[in-house]
Formats: structure tokens, sequence, C-alpha cells
């Protein structure tokens, strides 16, 4: 459930925070005094498209949050946990700069717009006030039947299978055409891999190839110059240690030199005899390990020289050949076993149709089923919305020809009038029938859907008087379910909110601002004797809107 707003620097908004709760928010205002500025943050919070020009004149940036408690939401949990995001609360920020740049962050941690929009499928659902225009184009109806019914993961799957079948069938079409030329290409891997398997060229050998050979290269000149080294310092004559031994016995001989003040000179005379000791023997070691080897010194280069010659016949750095190798070697593989052979790539287009088949045929026959339903439901929300004498059919029937949405044709048919048959809804829906048919549509998929946060914006466009009231309480009852924010120009429905959300618009010298405030039961009755009456309030007026909201707050008997 959407829980806070808060809303800086957007469109004609300075700061606003708005506190949420369940049930069902009214949201009106005048025509231009921004409604849409608090669906389009909203929207923006949800991973929709950004512009420089959301942000309010004379600023750098505008910045949106918006607060959701998913303690009843696992998939939002779910998801947030796979991520190794913080799952206790979700709030989703959205910056956007005035150059139009824009970035995200989802509970503190930087995110992308995809998922912002993919976390938000989970969080609200938007029913927006063109939805009825969606219905004119026949590929929704498809769309919502699926998602109506929870096939949207049978269909995803039926796509995969699909697209393999179509990329099986392309690739043995082309086999077919370009056999030579896939032999040849093959001959010449297998030949690539071969002189790379003879090569053997281990993870990691270049590097150790190199220290040999420097190792090996320089073994005569670290064997002089260490030998001198060791002699310089431990040599029974003129070396550093015999120096050093004949100064500390010499100065030992003095008297008083333990105490006074040649102790720190002996001191420091004893632990360089040790120093130089430990030094010389460092040295003989070394010396004494280093061998003259040129026969190895001959392999190792003659090593490097194949391993450098067979890099630049592939045009690659030595370092690359072991990635090389295990790509030829991956792209061999897929040649020889991964359906290339003509025989073995008809059988698996013959298995991916056969799978692609049973699936199309499962879910054609849950959507046949799940059509009935949601025929009979549209058809029951009709006759609230005083369509009763309508009669709403959704027919599946078979496509011409196999699509990644599978085997069907879903098209919506209404007939207006008694005795008239079913025709497409694209064909005979007048306007104001349209968005009365199409209200009954997202009334129906918001009730079987697992989002509990709807937002409904303008949806009650074209419908008046007593049909008015009656969606009124449709999106009420809804909101006793869980969330419901509602846009609308009409007093018959924003009576049956339990919250009244006005929107106002204010022009102050050079700047004009939008404020919005959650209404008390006197601002409710003001508001909706505006909607009701205009802009002046008459003792009557006020009286309707008061007996109006205090009808529709009662509970039903």
């Amino acid at each position: 459930m959407l829980t806070q707003l808060a809303i800086q620097d957007f469109a004609i908004v300075d700061h606003l925070e708005l506190d949420l709760t369940g049930g069902m928010t009214a949201i009106t205002g005048e025509t231009g005094a921004g409604k849409s500025i608090l669906l389009g943050a909203l929207g923006l919070c949800l991973g929709e498209r950004a512009d420089a020009g959301s942000v309010r004149h004379g600023r750098e940036r505008t910045d949106l949050s918006a607060r959701f408690d998913i303690q009843h939401l696992p998939a939002a949990v779910e998801w947030l946990t796979a991520r190794e995001l913080p799952a206790e609360e979700c709030l989703l920020r959205r910056v956007v700069t005035a150059n139009g740049r824009s970035k995200a962050w989802i509970n503190g941690h930087p995110a992308t717009i995809s998922d912002l929009k993919s976390l938000g499928e989970q969080l609200i659902q938007i029913h927006g006030q063109h939805a009825h225009h969606a219905l004119m184009r026949e590929e929704t109806h498809l769309a919502l039947l699926d998602d109506y019914a929870g096939l949207n993961d049978a269909t995803a799957q039926l796509a995969e299978t699909f697209r393999e079948w179509r990329n099986a069938r392309r690739q043995l079409k082309k086999l077919s055409e370009e056999g030579s030329e896939v032999e040849a290409k093959r001959q010449l891997l297998r030949y690539q891999v071969e002189e790379l398997d003879q090569l053997g060229l281990a993870e990691g050998e270049l590097a150790t190839l190199e220290e040999e050979q420097h190792t090996l290269a320089h073994a005569e000149e670290t064997l002089r110059e260490t030998q001198f080294a060791a002699d310089c310092c431990a040599s029974d004559e003129g070396g550093a240690l015999s120096l050093l031994n004949q100064a500390f016995a010499h100065l030992c001989a003095l008297p008083g030199s333990d105490k006074g003040t040649l102790a720190n000179t002996l001191a420091m005379l004893s632990d360089a005899r040790i120093q130089v000791e430990e030094a010389s023997s460092e040295l003989n070691r070394l010396a004494s390990t280093t061998e003259l080897d040129p026969e190895r010194l001959a392999w190792v280069e003659e090593r490097m020289t194949d391993v450098h010659r067979i890099a630049r016949k592939h045009h690659v750095a030595p370092e690359e050949l072991c990635a090389l190798h295990a790509d030829l070697q991956r792209e061999v593989a897929q040649l020889e076993e991964g359906g290339n052979d003509l025989e073995a790539l008809s059988a698996r287009v013959v298995e991916l149709r056969e799978s692609y088949r049973q699936e199309a045929k499962k879910l054609s026959e849950s959507r046949q089923k799940a059509a009935l339903r949601l025929g009979k439901e549209v058809q029951q929300q009709l006759g609230f919305l005083a369509m009763g004498k309508a009669r709403f059919e959704v027919e599946v029937t078979a496509k011409d020809a196999p699509s990644p949405d599978g085997l069907d044709r879903v098209q919506f048919l209404i007939s207006a009038n008694p005795g008239q048959p079913a025709r497409p809804l694209t064909k005979v829906a007048s306007g104001g029938e349209l968005s009365r048919i199409s209200l009954a549509i997202q009334v129906v998929a918001a009730t079987h859907s697992t989002v509990p946060s709807l937002v409904f914006d303008e949806v009650d466009v074209g419908i008046s008087g007593a049909t008015a009231e009656i969606v009124g309480q449709l999106l009420r009852k809804l909101g006793e379910n869980g969330q419901v924010m509602t846009v609308t120009h009409l007093p018959q429905v924003a009576a049956q909110a339990h919250q009244h959300l006005h929107i106002e618009k204010q022009a102050k010298r050079d700047t004009t601002l939008t404020q919005m405030a959650l209404l008390d039961e006197q601002g409710r009755i003001s508001e909706l004797a505006r909607m009701l009456g205009g802009v002046t309030l008459s003792d009557q007026t006020l009286a309707h809107a008061q007996e109006m909201l205090h009808a529709s707050q009662r509970p039903p008997h």
C-alpha cells in the first residue's frame, strides 16, 4: 500500500508530502489545477520516462519519492530479498535534473529504471483515463484476458518456445542452403582447435615462462654478482664483516667502553655485524641455487616463440590464446553437437513444433474458460452501469498462423440492444458506451488483481447521474479490500470516498503553485458543492452536498 508521496520542485509543486491510507481516496480539483501532477510524480517513481520539463522552472532538479508498506506483498518482499535489498518496507526515489538526466534508488540503493518498473508492477496498478481508447485496438483484448486469467507466465513460456522453434527453423533453412559453407567453417575450426591443442598452453603458463626465461637468461650475471657481493660482505681480508669485527674489538678494548659514550656505537656495530653476516649467508645461498642451464633456456625461448607465433596468426595477444582456445572449442561443439547436423536439427524443429502446439492448445483451453468467466463478470458490471440490456461476450477464435502469444484471436463483442447480434466492440460502441464498458472491464480486472493499490485516472468520464453513484460504490467496495485512489470530476464518485484529497492551483506574484490537502468533513461538503454547482455555493447546493456525503458514508443496509 502507498503510504507516503513526497514531491520536491516538480512541475508547479514547490514542496509537498502526502500521507496516504487504505480505503478509497478521491482526488478532485478544478480543471488545470494539477491533478495530473500527483499521478505524474507517482509514475516517475514507478519508472516512467522522464524529461527536463518535469523540473520546476528555475530549479536544478526534481526529487520524488514514494513509500510503500509491503507487509502483505510477498512478491515484492521476494523481489527485494532476491537482490539483497532491505525488505522491511519499500522506498522508491527518483531524481530528474534540469538537463534531463535521471537517477533512481530503491531503499537507498542505486537502481535502474527497469528495476523501478519491475518492482512497481508488484506494488500498484494505474488505470488511465484513456484506457477505453486502448479497447479500440484488438491486440489489447488478448492481453486483458491473459491478465484477468493469470496466464501471463504461461504466455511468456509459450513465447519462448515459439522463439526457439523459429530460430531452429531459420537455422535449418540456413544450413540447408549453405551446407558446404558450414562444413568448410567446421573444418577450419577443427584445424585451429587441433593446432591450439598441440600447443597445449595452460592458463598462466606464459607469465611463468617469461619469468623463467628472465631468470635463466640472467643466471650467469646473477651468479657472478651475488658471489662478488658475498665476498664483499665476508671475505677473510678486507670484507665488511672482518672490518666490523676489527672495529668492534678495538672499541671494546677502550676503558669504560661498555657504559660510556661508546655504548650506543658498540650496539650499532653489533647489529651491523649480524646484518652483514645474514646478508652474506643469503647471498651464498642464492649463488649456490643459481644454475646455468642453456638447454632449458633454449627450450623456454622456443616455447615462447611458438606462443607468440600462433597468437600473431590468430590476431590476438598471447595472453588471450587460452580464452580463444576455449571459444573455438565451444564453437566447434556447437557446430557438431548443437543441432547443426541437418538430421538432428530437423528432429529438433519437429520437437519444438510439437512443444509449441501442446503449450498453445493448453493455453487456448484456459483462455476459452476464462473468456466465459470474464464475459459474465463484465456483463454483471454493465448491469450496474445502466447497460443491463447490453450483451457482452469475449470471443476466442483460431488465428491463421502461429504467433508468439499463441493460436488465439481474442475479440470483445457487444450487443447494445436486445435482439441484435453481438459485433466487435471496435465497430459498434459509442463514446459513452465505450467508457462504461472500459470501466466495467477495469473493475473486474482490479477485483482479480493481487496488487492492493489501484489508481483510477478519470475512468468515470462519460457517465453521470445514478450511474456515477454506482461507479463510486464500485470503487469504494474495491477500496475496502485495499487501497484505491481515483481522480474524478463527479461529486457522486467523490462522495463515496473514505478520504478526499483536494488539489488547488494558486498564483503568487510571478509564480504558480499547486497545493494538495486532505479535506475534513466541512471541506468535503464545500468541495462537493463546488463540483455540483460551480463557483457560487448556495445554501441549497451546500445542503445537497452534505446530504450526498452523509448518504454515501452510511454503511449499506
